[in-house]
């Protein structure tokens, strides 16, 4: 196991931490085991089981900070589709170039295929009459948000992190 689950007091994800850390809390009183791993741990008087997901006894206000734009990330909310054919996306793409001005950030940043990204180069869509299937936004600055991730590893937690929200497509 690579890690506990860390659940808000309302059940949002907050983080991944090492097994000791997470049993740590629990022993102090301060979480409980949502969900179990296989497994126990054991003292020498006592045997507990190994946490995979538990709550915090009490609510943690956690500042709202933006979504860092990594490749990662990227592949992650765009679920390695390309933004061009649709298929199999597995590298970044800035849809105005950075030679001609286009910065990296996540208004223009998409995933490509390998074969649209050497297509595309340095040009920008309307040259070789190519148009995005949706608007390229900001992704929302939540814990759940950065904690896609985590649900392909683990597939259990899946139910406390919820589906990191996928860039709407357009009509037409």
């Amino acid at each position: 196991m690579s890690g506990t689950l860390i659940l808000n007091a309302s059940y949002e994800p907050l983080a991944v931490v090492p097994m000791r850390r997470a049993m740590l809390l629990v022993l102090n009183g301060k979480a409980s085991v949502v969900e179990a791993a296989e497994g126990w741990l054991h003292s020498r008087s006592a045997r507990y089981v190994v946490p995979s997901v538990v709550l915090l006894q009490h609510y943690v206000r956690v500042p709202i900070r933006p979504v860092p734009l990594t490749r990662r990330a990227a592949l992650q909310r765009y679920g390695y589709r390309c933004a061009y054919c649709r298929g199999y996306g597995d590298t970044l793409d800035h849809v105005v170039p950075r030679s001609r001005g286009g910065g990296h950030s996540w208004g223009n940043v998409v995933v490509a295929c390998r074969r649209c990204n050497h297509k595309k180069a340095d040009k920008m869509l309307a040259e070789i009459g190519w148009r995005l299937p949706f608007e390229l936004t900001e992704p929302a600055p939540s814990p759940q948000a950065r904690a896609g991730l985590w649900a392909t590893r683990h597939p259990e937690w899946a139910q406390y992190l919820g589906s990191m929200p996928q860039p709407a497509l357009l009509a037409g």
